[in-house]
C-alpha cells in the first residue's frame, strides 16, 4: 500500500445530492479495490485558471488516500469516463 493524493475537480452545476453520490462513488471504488481513505476534503467551488469544457469554476475535493500501485491506473481509467470530473491528479505523496 502507498500513499496517494487525488485531487478530483467537478462540475460545479451539480445539485448537492449528485456532488455528494459522486464524491462516495470514488470513495466507493477506492475501498472497493481494499484501499484506504485517509481524509477527504472537500475545497467548494473554486474559479479555474483558464476554462474548461465551457467551464470557468469547478468543484475541488481532495482525497489522501492508502491503495495498491496498480489500483491507481484503474482509478485514473474510472475518473477518465466519468462525465462530471472536468479534471483529475492522481500522485503519490510525499514523505
Amino acid at each position: 500500500m502507498r500513499d496517494y493524493e487525488v485531487m478530483v475537480i467537478i462540475q460545479p452545476d451539480l445539485d448537492e445530492a449528485s456532488l455528494t453520490g459522486l464524491i462516495e462513488k470514488i470513495s466507493g471504488w477506492i475501498t472497493e479495490s481494499g484501499g484506504v481513505i485517509v481524509k477527504k476534503d472537500v475545497w467548494g467551488k473554486r474559479r479555474l485558471a483558464y476554462s474548461i469544457r465551457k467551464q470557468r469554476e469547478g468543484v475541488y475535493v481532495l482525497f489522501t488516500v492508502q491503495m495498491a500501485p496498480t489500483f491507481a491506473t484503474e482509478l485514473e481509467r474510472n475518473l477518465l469516463y466519468t462525465e462530471s470530473v472536468l479534471r483529475f491528479l492522481v500522485t503519490t505523496a510525499g514523505e
